[in-house]
């Protein structure tokens, strides 16, 4: 028997939805990360981009568990000696662009390199609970449900 490997003219790229209120973002972000990668169909291959495309909205409203709020700090540097930035969770989720926190969380559980930046491309974070993919007519993942621990009342 041959190992079955896809193609990527095969590949059938379906739309998800998914509503982050309330939802933890690390549980989010691996659930997304799987879906972006396609690990959860039987044709995944990895060296081909076989995930969805991925839309996630509400990603001002998503918990962060234990202090990690105020305690979690995320770094760039700005290229120029002594140039370290750093920010809390919290100034982010309350600042302009809050989604970046849910896309960071998935950037960094995707592999690195072109199929990672690929994949990325195929995910859409928003801040509310507006998206201008009707179009697509996604579907719906209720990932709450899937685990009592995926989302916090806080």
């Amino acid at each position: 028997m041959k190992t079955f490997v896809a193609k990527p003219a095969e590949v059938e790229k379906k739309w998800v939805l998914i509503d982050a209120k309330g939802l933890v973002v690390g549980r989010l972000a691996s659930l997304v990360a799987m879906r972006l990668r396609g690990k959860h169909l039987p044709i995944f291959t990895p060296h081909v981009d076989c995930g969805d495309n991925v839309i996630i909205i509400n990603a001002d409203k998503v918990v962060l568990t234990g202090r990690k709020r105020d305690q979690k700090v995320y770094y760039h540097h700005t290229g120029y000696p002594g140039g370290i930035k750093e920010r809390t969770a919290k100034f982010i989720l309350e600042g302009r662009f809050p989604e970046r926190i849910v896309e960071k969380a998935v950037e960094r559980m995707l592999p690195r390199g072109p199929l990672g930046r690929k994949q990325l491309g195929n995910l859409r974070v928003y801040k509310g609970a507006e998206h201008p993919h009707t179009a697509q007519t996604p579907v719906v993942i209720d990932i709450a449900g899937l685990n009592r621990k995926n989302a916090r009342s806080d």
